[in-house]
């Protein structure tokens, strides 16, 4: 027979297991797509605002995620900004099961052992750079066996499939093209100290896709996503008019009106 006050005790036990479990999924959530408002982990979530709000107070008090401002792409609309919760780097410790100080510890020694100074780091680079290309195989049948227009996001699915947590989406803004969302960083206490593994997957990305991408931003330096921006293909420039065959007298030229100079930059991509 179970004693007086017995049950009431398995029962907030229970509710504490809960907690602890919807806890995880918020913020397991937040790695997963980035830093995110309460709404958007409602939506996900299938929770109210107010449970939300009430878990994101535990983790904030735990120093698992923190409160930010949202970045505002193009122009801002009036009213106060809305806020996001992204991971802390104690709440990244927590799902991050990589072997940071072996790695870090290797590349000091590679480093060290080529001379250190500049010849130090192009070592590193080398090595960081020998790493992506010993994945270029099976990222290249993934993204090759894809359709132009889904690359990216095939590139994404990818890269999540080894724990990058990745996705695709347009760019915002006036920018034509996509932006490459890599939500978790498997290594990024030791890219923290060695950014040529940031650069050398930029520039893997770059040879991957056929394009040049410009790396917006990373979670090594302290933003909550790593950020590649992907230009759509811009059209081919019109064919020059071809000269006319050998002793074929040239057509007369158009009188061409007066009026305000033109730049002769207008068409051209900014650089």
């Amino acid at each position: 027979m179970k004693n007086v006050g017995e049950a009431p005790q398995e029962d907030l036990a229970a509710g504490l297991r809960a907690d602890h479990s919807t806890r995880n999924r918020v913020a397991r959530s937040i790695l997963d797509h980035g830093p995110s408002t309460v709404a958007d982990l409602a939506g996900r979530l299938g929770l109210t605002q107010a449970a939300v709000r009430r878990h994101l107070d535990a983790l904030v008090a735990d120093d698992v995620v923190e409160p930010r401002e949202k970045r505002v792409y193009g122009t801002r609309s009036r009213g106060r900004p809305a806020k996001v919760f992204a991971l802390t780097d104690g709440g990244r410790d927590a799902f991050d099961q990589s072997y940071d100080k072996l790695a870090a510890d290797a590349l000091r020694w590679i480093a060290r052992i080529a001379g250190g100074g500049t010849a130090g780091e192009a070592a590193v680079a080398a090595f960081a750079r020998d790493r992506v290309d010993q994945l270029a195989e099976a990222y290249r049948a993934v993204v090759e066996n894809a359709p132009p227009e889904r690359r990216t996001e095939a590139l994404a699915r990818a890269l999540s499939a080894d724990g990058y947590a990745a996705t695709a989406r347009t760019a915002p803004g006036r920018r034509q093209g996509e932006q490459l969302c890599q939500h978790h960083c498997p290594v990024v206490h030791v890219a923290e100290q060695y950014p040529q593994l940031c650069e050398a997957e930029t520039e893997f990305f770059s040879r991957l896709l056929g394009t040049h991408v410009q790396r917006l931003a990373t979670i090594a330096h302290g933003d909550g996503v790593c950020t590649t921006f992907i230009p759509r293909g811009d059209p081919p420039p019109p064919r020059a008019p071809e000269a006319p065959p050998p002793g074929t007298a040239e057509p007369p030229q158009q009188t061409r009106a007066e009026g305000p100079p033109t730049d002769s930059r207008s068409g051209r991509n900014p650089a």
